[in-house]
């Protein structure tokens, strides 16, 4: 059929059909060859070894390899430029923790690696939510929020370890200094295991850390758990109260992971990866997995995840300016 040129109407509508066509044709092809997800930390971590439990499966869904590309480095900024910049075709993905809105307030990026979170990328799946826990050890003898507040109060010094500055430990750690009334140090740490080693021996007070790396040491009462910065109680320690519970109605910061693309991706291939992912995400196997790791399955439409990126960028963009915290 010709449409008159002077007809612009008409034009248009033949634009949309055109373009509806090739999104139908892509999602209907989609994937056709290797995918590949990016993990923007290195190789070992527990968003890594998460990240290709996910591949394995979504490669047995859909027939075709997928591959875990580890671009570390900037706090996760250099791996999401690069997906930033990659083709919105379905096949090149992000997989991220919650740093994700966080690293672009705490680091100076260069051009290379500039980016907003909110309008770069395409969100798809929010994989899961990651509780935070205050930890001691018994050597410290502290056995409850109250108390290590009274202390604090009381003149004792008192320092909190958290997995590196600018990480959403920091900020629960600074969120629980205001609440409290009180002015423990922040003691930076290059990762997990630093902080949990110097918990256990006494060289820190307390810890903000993943219920992943401290179930084992809990359960052998090596260490106290103290609180959970959550609305409410976690199943992985439903025993451990919150913090709000606790009467510190700001100390609400979870993690979380989540899946995303390029922005500008065909809507229909995001909700043929969206459904592949819910699917995976009630695999009794991957579950398994995510709880050894200390993580919560969520799920659900990219709104979810788009919902929490744009939260997280303007309430920790906030708080960063707020309590002053930079990268190590």
């Amino acid at each position: 059929m010709l449409f008159h040129p002077r007809n612009p109407a008409r034009a248009a509508a033949a634009a949309v059909l055109s373009l509806c066509a090739v999104t139908a044709a892509m999602a209907q092809s989609w994937p056709s060859k290797p995918i590949t997800i990016v993990v923007a930390y290195p190789a070992g971590g527990d968003t890594d070894a998460i990240a290709r439990t996910y591949a394995e499966k979504l490669s047995q869904r859909t027939g075709q390899p997928v591959l875990i590309d580890n671009r570390p480095g900037a706090s996760g900024m250099i791996g999401n430029a690069w997906v930033a910049k990659a083709p919105a075709d379905g096949y090149t993905l992000l997989f991220t923790p919650s740093t994700f809105p966080i690293a672009q307030h705490v680091l100076k990026a260069g051009p290379g690696v500039a980016h907003d979170v909110v309008k770069d990328f395409t969100p798809i799946v929010k994989t899961g939510n990651i509780p935070l826990l205050l930890v001691t050890a018994p050597v410290t003898g502290i056995r409850s929020v109250a108390q290590l507040v009274a202390g604090a109060k009381a003149g004792k010094a008192l320092s909190y370890g958290t997995p590196g500055a600018g990480s959403p430990m920091h900020i629960a750690g600074e969120l629980f200094n205001k609440d409290a009334g009180i002015a423990a140090t922040h003691a930076p740490y290059r990762g997990v295991a630093p902080v949990v080693n110097d918990v256990l021996g006494g060289h820190v007070a307390v810890g903000w850390i993943t219920p992943g790396a401290v179930a084992s040491h809990i359960a052998a009462g090596k260490l106290v758990p103290l609180g959970v910065a959550e609305r409410q109680r976690t199943k992985l320690m439903p025993e451990v109260p919150t913090f709000i519970e606790l009467g510190f109605k700001d100390v609400d910061v979870s993690a979380w992971m989540g899946l995303l693309g390029p922005k500008a991706m065909p809507p229909d291939v995001v909700q043929a990866i969206n459904r592949h992912f819910n699917e995976i995400l009630k695999m009794p196997d991957v579950q398994a997995r995510m709880a050894a790791l200390g993580i919560e399955p969520v799920g659900g439409a990219p709104a979810v995840l788009a919902q929490q990126i744009s939260d997280d960028d303007q309430r920790f963009g906030r708080l960063v300016r707020e309590f002053g915290i930079r990268a190590d």
